[in-house]
Formats: structure tokens, sequence, C-alpha cells
């Protein structure tokens, strides 16, 4: 049963621009981008009964295995390759694994409590050690060290919910 065309409209104007820079930083072509993401809803808006877990995480893998596709469709065509806009296209399914993999770390980390957040940015992006973490937060060092932990496991928990696999 399809969504209606309302709903399918919603998820465009919600998510449109978030999957357009997602494709545009691996592809640099806006049509291929704008290409992509009509390919995104519309296989969202064929297969909605099978969406389990996260609508944007469903969205970001199945725009990643859509530019995949379209990667390995003109490596069997060469002449097509160079206009593609792809650069190093051997390099793009990593890199657009690298990309999707970022973009489900930032949406997993923002829907830790904010003191968890903190403390992961602290220790983790900005390689603190556990005692200049302590300091910035202005929180005991062993508070940095016990929220680390809870963290983590809070991350891993919400990753497997988003269904990332390890």
């Amino acid at each position: 049963m399809p969504l209606d065309e309302d709903v399918v409209a919603s998820i465009y104007r919600d998510h449109g621009a978030a999957l357009r820079r997602f494709v545009l930083s691996a592809s640099h072509d806006p049509q291929l981008a704008e290409d992509v993401v009509q390919e995104t809803v519309l296989r969202v808006w064929q297969h909605t009964p099978e969406i389990t877990g996260s609508l944007r995480s469903y969205l970001y893998r199945t725009a990643r295995n859509i530019m995949i596709d379209n990667y390995r469709r003109a490596r069997r065509r060469p002449a097509e390759t160079l206009e593609s806009g792809l650069t190093e296209p051997a390099a793009v399914p990593e890199k657009v694994d690298e990309l999707l993999n970022r973009v489900l770390v930032e949406e997993a980390l923002l829907r830790l409590s904010k003191e968890h957040r903190d403390v992961l940015v602290a220790l983790h992006y900005r390689r603190f050690t556990v005692n200049e973490a302590a300091v910035q937060l202005n929180i005991p060092s062993g508070t940095v060290k016990s929220r680390a932990y809870y963290a983590v496991r809070a991350l891993r928990t919400i990753l497997d919910e988003m269904g990332v696999e390890r």
C-alpha cells in the first residue's frame, strides 16, 4: 500500500535538501543529485510497508544504494563514466559509505542527552584527555569517565535502533 501524494510531498520537503547535500558531497553533479533524490523518494513511496526504524536512515541508505548502482552501471560503459561528474570513480562506494556513516552518527549523537553528547564530542572529536574534558565541561574526571561509558552504550543502542550494522 503506497503512501498518498501528500505524505510523499512531505517526505520530499522535509528530507529532500539533506539528501541532495549528501549526494552532492559524493558526486558534485547537481543534476545527478536531483535524480538520486527523486529516485529515493520514489522507492520510499513504492516500499513503504517494508520501512522499519528511522525514515531518515532508510532514505540515506536508499540514496547510497542508488548512487552505487549508478556508479556500477557507469563502469560498464566507460564513456559515460567521464561525463557523470564523479571524482575518482574507484573510490565512490567507499566515499559514499563514509558520508553515510558520518550522517548516521551525527543523527544518533543528536538523540543522546546533552551531557552524554558533550562528553563524547570532547573525548572523541576534540581529542581531549579525560582531565582536559573535565576542565572544559566543568565536571570531575570520574564523571567524564562514567558519562563516556554510558554515552557509548546509549549511542550503540541508538545506532542499533536506526538499523546501522557494525
